[in-house]
């Protein structure tokens, strides 16, 4: 028989941290700092607002770029946060969350054989976005040593005549690692001079410590050929509702919106309700999770260091990236060992890219008492395994 499916869909592997989730769920009793959403609920009064929507009616297809009092609203807290204007009319797009943004973007982008560089370690689906829209995924090694911040000087040297786009993702996911202004300035210099469009995944923008989130828009010269991604699944605690954006130069923006158009129609009317109240409403909110995940972050990373596997501070998201080699284990047979014999789930590193080998993530958007305990499971698991 013929067979069928594209020769693309071979350049992409099974999800490396597939086989580790399933076993995750045959146990009992474990504590998870594997899945990367916050523990807390969607705040009431966001919740309710989108349940007041449901009532009244509000159950048909919005604009397929999206209510615009909600697009609006997200380029008011953009020009709020970082100085960036966007016309809400047709600079701004509603998606079904980021991910939605990425690969549309990606598909409106790309044509075939374009490159695309991506510093990793990254969250799994971004060289898979790539891949599908026909693009080819050019990595950027990142490291422990430099806290996995990736430099112009890295990137430069990946440029090829066929480059057509820089994928940044600050703060990151899995490492929690950030890039200064000046370095971020450096960035947008070398994709100025190079004539490179940027694509910049923000979900974690608000979730920052102890420094400012670079938006890379907002950097001389680069709102003109930057797309900036972000959503409400992060810092509203939102992730089930589907709700992100995509906002840019108009043209790029057109074109992203036909592919939104044919592939989606419009984002989930009722979870857009609850994004306007979030943006309206939502602050304090933001703000106190913020908190909490700092004191979290703190004490885990702390505690890491503490029983022998040596982390940095991360300063963004919600994740870290402890490095577990004086274990004598690959990052997979830790998580798997550590799972099966303390019930403590991480994933690990190498299902972020080969880089990310040697490590595992953490996430730390967990209960106080369960990442307290996790470490002291941990720490006995360390003892037993490190002579």
């Amino acid at each position: 028989m013929r067979h069928f499916t594209s020769r693309r869909m071979a350049k992409v592997p099974p999800s490396a941290i597939r086989r580790f989730f399933d076993i995750l769920n045959t146990l009992d009793d474990v504590i998870s700092l594997g899945i990367g959403e916050p523990d807390f609920v969607t705040p009431e009064h966001i919740r309710q607002a989108s349940i007041e929507s449901l009532h009244a009616g509000m159950t048909s297809y919005s604009s397929n770029a999206g209510a615009i009092e909600l697009r609006e609203l997200i380029a008011a807290k953009l020009d709020e946060l970082y100085g960036v204007r966007y016309d809400p009319e047709d600079e701004v797009l509603v998606t079904v969350g980021a991910s939605e943004a990425i690969a549309d973007a990606m598909i409106a982008v790309l044509d075939p054989g374009d490159e695309v560089i991506i510093p990793q370690p990254c969250f799994v689906s971004y060289a898979p976005s790539v891949i599908f829209a026909g693009g080819k995924p050019v990595t950027v090694d990142t490291y422990y040593e430099h806290q996995f911040a990736v430099t112009a000087t890295e990137i430069e040297a990946k440029i090829t005549p066929r480059t057509k786009m820089i994928f940044l993702s600050y703060p990151s996911n899995p490492t929690g690692a950030v890039v200064s202004r000046e370095e971020m300035c450096k960035i947008a210099q070398v994709a100025q001079e190079r004539d490179l469009l940027v694509l910049s995944d923000e979900i974690y923008d608000r979730l920052v410590y102890g420094v400012e989130h670079v938006c890379v828009a907002s950097l001389p010269g680069m709102q003109e050929r930057t797309l900036h991604v972000g959503g409400f699944s992060k810092s509203y605690a939102m992730t089930g509702w589907r709700i992100g954006f995509i906002a840019g130069p108009r043209e790029i923006i057109s074109a992203v919106a036909k592919v939104h158009q044919y592939a989606i129609m419009c984002a989930p009317t009722m979870a857009q309700h609850a994004a306007i109240q979030a943006l309206k409403h939502g602050e304090p909110d933001v703000q106190r999770m913020v908190a909490e995940y700092d004191r979290r972050r703190q004490v885990i990373v702390r505690g890491f260091n503490s029983i022998g596997l040596p982390t940095f501070e991360p300063r963004g998201a919600f994740y870290c990236f402890p490095k577990i080699t004086a274990a004598g284990m690959s990052s997979e047979e830790f998580a798997e060992r550590l799972l099966i014999e303390e019930k403590v789930a991480m994933v690990p590193g190498g299902a972020f890219g080969p880089t990310g080998k040697g490590h595992v993530r953490a996430c730390y958007a967990a209960p106080m008492e369960e990442i307290e305990e996790a470490l002291v499971r941990i720490g006995r698991f360390i003892e037993k395994h490190v002579s």
